[in-house]
């Protein structure tokens, strides 16, 4: 039976010839440069031919090396073909969701472990993103977003309209005591500024306006880019921020916050849920779709103003 040459030095030889150098060869591989050029002699010396020629610095095949080289390409491109649909395999039960980041830390989150705890076997990732995935080229199955930036998507339906309410800490409550809405506005007020394409979000002015006071210009506002940080300084102590209920809820019924006067302002858009169609195919694939549609409806009651 006649010897084949080593798979190592065969390997490094295929990768310079497709790469054209040994430098990205090495990279690939995850070897030294000097690696692959002693495993391209080893192959040849195996070879029994010169399969490369160097010229100075530069190393290119030789006519012989392109020949050989065109031969076993096929086979490593089976095999690398082999191992891309074995890592499809190996992730096809992974269920990936994409939202904004405050969503996924205030909101999805803490409930996902419900929905997978009742799915023991089911496996699946959440990424806090404020960029749009491209359904196919990313990892990707869903994607929870604000706006208009879900029209981008074919597949896609609204879930919920959030509502925000002004809420602070126990402790600056107590000192404050405020005695009427209008009082809220003397107080240090937290903003939320939303990146641009994302709309902006209500603000001190826009709830002054909806319970009907003039808004006073504040002494000093610290704003914050993602609505979860503004909760978390609140629950500090730092100052009144505009919650949303979605996102605040499990912090106003354990009392880490407080809502002096319930008066609800809604949000301009609503929230909506985008998937790729091959989601579905997967195992878990719908129930997961229909579970986020489920809790939303629940959120959708919850947020917005009860009635009397």
């Amino acid at each position: 039976m006649q010897k084949l040459p080593s798979m190592r030095a065969i390997q490094a030889f295929e990768a310079f010839g497709r790469l054209g150098s040994a430098t990205a060869a090495a990279a690939e591989l995850g070897v030294t440069v000097g690696a692959v050029s002693q495993q391209l002699r080893k192959a040849e010396a195996e070879v029994g031919l010169r399969l490369v020629e160097r010229k100075g610095k530069s190393i290119a095949l030789t006519t012989r090396g392109r020949h050989y080289h065109d031969d076993i390409k096929a086979a490593f491109d089976t095999l690398r073909e082999a191992q891309t649909k074995v890592e499809r395999a190996r992730t096809a039960a992974t269920l990936t969701i994409s939202c904004l980041p405050s969503l996924a830390s205030k909101w999805i989150g803490a409930q996902l472990f419900d929905w997978q705890s009742s799915h023991p076997t089911a496996t699946v990732r959440l990424i806090g993103d404020d960029t749009e995935p491209r359904f196919g080229a990313d990892d990707v199955d869903f994607r929870l977003s604000y706006g208009d930036l879900i029209t981008r998507f074919d597949h896609r339906t609204e879930l919920f309209t959030d509502w925000v309410v002004p809420a602070c800490s126990p402790a600056l409550l107590a000192r404050l005591k405020p005695t009427a809405p209008a009082d809220i506005l003397d107080a240090p007020l937290l903003g939320i500024e939303w990146d641009r394409a994302q709309g902006a979000a209500p603000g001190w002015g826009d709830w002054a306006a909806h319970v009907g006071v003039p808004r006073r210009e504040a002494l000093g506002e610290v704003a914050f880019s993602m609505s979860s940080a503004a909760i978390d300084a609140a629950i500090n102590g730092r100052g009144f921020v505009l919650a949303q209920l979605s996102m605040a809820a499990e912090d106003i019924a354990s009392g880490r916050l407080v809502v002096p006067f319930d008066i609800r302002l809604k949000l301009s858009q609503p929230y909506s849920l985008a998937w790729d169609p091959a989601a579905l195919e997967k195992p878990f694939g719908a129930e997961l779709r229909a579970w986020i549609q489920t809790i939303s409806r629940r959120q959708k009651a919850i947020s917005a103003p009860q009635a009397g």
